[in-house]
């Protein structure tokens, strides 16, 4: 039997009505077959992520794979996009709630996609009460008013819909069948498609997603066989769905093909993640001291394992007729001193150039003001033409060891980067502990991938004593003293009248100070 747990929430009668309206019997049944049917295998993808980073932190190095060198070597297209995605330029990318879905729809974007993930802080109300507001925006009933007074209406041209799950290793703990709990990624495809794939056939469109977490052609294989089962169960043609892979984990860029062949008919492209591939390199490799990344401020997309890392996305992309799209550009233009605005946005347009030259397709923002800069930036390149698919980047020549370049980065790892680092890790897990999984910082809408880069990071740092700029040494000692430094600040900045700082504090301590590096930050507490 399934079973729903509510959890607290500002507004009970509003998610309430949601979880009435999204949870019918139908569509728990129809929950509950992907649960029983794939259950089993996502578990064992799971289990066997931990027995190849055991392996690794033992001494194994990944490579690309002997297995499927056929795959590699043989000629194959993924599927012809539908109409409505063979133009990407521009994507762009915020949490399923409504104010951000209205906005983005309305943004100028070629895509809108309504994450579940990275910048939605997964409380029930926030889970249910966004998908509720997808299966409003589709049939155009979303028109609302701020408390503000702003009005929010859906204009006539529309961004394309794509919806991101959560990765495989998100339980949706809310929802459980037999006693245990769902998998979030499946909860959010099964109750977006139930409820809403045939209406966006209707419509003109389809059920598009952007799949995370990756790490293996076969967690696409399992992907696929979802989309076969679903299509087959609700009755809509194979193939109908289409899905992008967000290319940020270090492990996946040794698959992109086989990632690719797995999908083959569902597949539309690959998304070349940003701080989430640095994070996945540091906890991936974290117990190698040789392989320590300097500040993140010195981790930019052109270091050599990134480079590498993007040109053969590009390349690999085009060789099998799918879409190469760039990685979210968290900057958000505003007020300010104009001097540092204008120079973080020439910064901005530079590395949007860099992409449309190296041959991407598109590439994300975080903002919607940012849209004409990067439509100017695609525009300059492609003119006319939806993409470039016909360049191939035969030129680019990347192996094992290119994507492993880890220890060729450069940079300094210093006390302000450390400093910086706990105060974004700092500020951040304590709005997500308030419900809030998009936060701008520092003139960047940050997600939950600022976190990880942040704490992953201070763990490296300290688990190694690394030499800092100033002569002093990263030990658990001075990550203990800034730390409580960056408390006491903060509270003056976003208050601690909830206790959330001070839990927030003790989530960071547990992440940085272990023994080991948590694959997520989420999981090892009960804040979801």
């Amino acid at each position: 039997m399934i079973r729903t747990q509510s959890r607290r929430a500002s507004s009970p009668r509003r998610w309430n009505y949601a979880t009435e309206r999204m949870l019918t019997p139908e569509a728990l049944a129809f929950l509950k077959a992907l649960h029983c049917e794939f259950e089993p295998r996502r578990q064992a993808i799971l289990q066997a992520r931990a027995r190849r980073q055991a392996a690794i932190d033992s001494g194994v190095r990944p490579g690309f794979l002997l297995e499927t060198q056929d795959v590699r070597g043989s000629e194959w297209q993924v599927a012809r996009p539908p109409h409505d995605l063979d133009c990407r330029w521009v994507e762009m990318v915020g949490p399923a709630d409504r104010q951000a879905i209205v906005s983005g729809l309305n943004s100028g974007a070629d895509c809108f996609v309504a994450d579940f993930g990275d910048s939605l802080s997964p409380t029930w109300p926030n889970v249910i009460e966004g998908h509720s507001h997808l299966h409003d925006a589709i049939r155009r009933d979303i028109d609302f008013v701020a408390r503000d007074g702003r009005p929010y209406r859906l204009s006539f041209n529309l961004a394309t819909l794509v919806v991101r799950p959560r990765g495989w290793h998100l339980d949706e703990s809310r929802v459980k069948v037999g006693g245990k709990p769902m998998s979030g990624s499946l909860f959010d495809f099964g109750l977006h498609m139930f409820h809403n794939g045939k209406e966006l056939l209707a419509r003109g469109s389809g059920p598009y997603f952007c799949l995370p977490k990756l790490q293996t052609r076969l967690e696409a294989r399992l992907w696929n066989d979802v989309f076969t089962f679903a299509q087959e169960r609700l009755g809509i043609p194979h193939g109908t769905i289409r899905a992008s892979v967000i290319i940020e984990h270090i492990l996946a860029a040794f698959e992109m093909e086989e990632i690719l062949f797995e999908l083959k008919e569902h597949a539309s492209g690959l998304v070349a993640g940003r701080w989430n591939y640095v994070f996945s390199a540091i906890k991936t490799f974290g117990r190698y001291p040789e392989l320590t990344l300097p500040d993140r401020g010195d981790v930019g997309m052109t270091v050599p394992f990134l480079r590498a890392f993007t040109e053969l996305l590009v390349r690999t992309c085009h060789r099998r007729g799918a879409h190469a799209i760039g990685g979210v550009n968290p900057f958000v233009p505003g007020e300010g001193d104009s001097d540092i605005r204008a120079r973080a946005i020439e910064a901005v347009r530079s590395e949007m150039e860099r992409e449309s030259h190296d041959g991407f397709d598109g590439t994300s923002v975080a903002h919607a003001g940012l849209v004409p800069l990067a439509r100017a930036a695609f525009g300059a390149v492609l003119g006319a033409d939806a993409h470039h698919k016909d360049r191939y980047r035969e030129d680019v020549r990347v192996g094992t060891y290119d994507l492993m370049s880890l220890a060729d980065t450069g940079g300094r790892v210093t006390r302000v980067g450390m400093e910086l680092n706990v105060c974004v890790a700092l500020e951040y897990l304590t709005s997500w502990l308030r419900g809030r999984g998009s936060v701008a910082m520092y003139d960047s809408l940050e997600d939950a991938s600022a976190a990880e880069i942040s704490r992953a990071q201070l763990w490296q740092w300290v688990r190694h004593e690394v030499p800092l700029d100033d002569g002093s040494v990263a030990t658990p000692a001075l990550y203990a003293e800034i730390r409580a430094q960056q408390v006491q600040r903060l509270t003056r900045r976003v208050g601690n009248e909830d206790g959330r700082l001070d839990a927030a504090a003790e989530w960071l301590d547990t992440l940085v100070l272990g023994d080991a590096c948590p694959p997520f930050m989420v999981g090892i507490t009960g804040a979801a």
